[in-house]
């Protein structure tokens, strides 16, 4: 698989992620909006979570996503960049993966 670039904010701040992150936010990514119906390969993807509002731009498409996915998506998410220094309360993400 060829390496994409993922860069992340929270908060509008830009934060820092390695090769491991990236390659780990890139799957996790990847195999979730893999069982999403109507979506395909990522050649450029942004991501964004509002407070309890996520919103997927999939190569230059909106996804449509219910609550339930929604929260799933939104849980998940904060989970992973939660864990990540200088993220503390997640109020607004934005996450952006380029091939």
């Amino acid at each position: 698989m060829a390496s994409r670039q993922v860069t992340l904010s929270v908060n509008d701040v830009p934060i820092e992620i390695d090769y491991f992150v990236q390659g780990f936010i890139d799957h996790t990514i990847g195999g979730i909006l893999e069982a999403l119906d109507g979506t395909g390969e990522i050649k450029r993807l942004e991501l964004s979570i509002q407070e309890d509002k996520v919103a997927i731009n999939l190569n230059n498409a909106l996804v449509p996503i219910n609550p339930f996915v929604n929260k799933i998506i939104r849980n998940t998410v904060a989970g992973m960049v939660s864990s990540l220094k200088g993220v503390t309360t997640i109020k607004k993400l934005n996450l952006n993966i380029k091939h």
